[in-house]
């Protein structure tokens, strides 16, 4: 019992710290990598626990794989300027920006 309270601490604090994060956006959110971490940390923990396995193996394992999935998930075409402009390119090269939920695409 004393492993899955120290595993219980240990996503609380991952969970925590990771909304101290700021992104190269100036937003304060964390990163896909360290969502994915925390999500499969507790993921983990929780299947370790029901199966009667290690929890902070299962924990340790779940992280590991929730960083590497939300880092190869990361959107990485999405830009922003001084000014605040946030503008992004499609596979093509081609700029464009939303406007709602439709693709505006634009000439700089």
């Amino acid at each position: 019992m004393n492993l899955l309270k120290l595993a219980a601490m240990a996503i609380t604090a991952s969970i925590t710290l990771a909304g101290c994060t700021t992104n190269e956006f100036g937003e304060r959110r964390p990163s896909r990598g360290l969502q994915g971490a925390a999500i499969g940390g507790a993921g983990g923990a929780g299947v370790a626990a029901v199966t009667g396995g290690n929890v902070v193996t299962g924990a340790a394992i779940g992280a590991a794989a929730g960083a590497v999935l939300g880092i190869v998930t990361e959107d990485r075409n999405r830009f922003e300027d001084r000014s605040g402009y946030r503008y992004y390119y499609d596979d093509r090269g081609r700029e464009y920006r939303y406007e709602g939920r439709r693709r505006v695409f634009t000439r700089r």
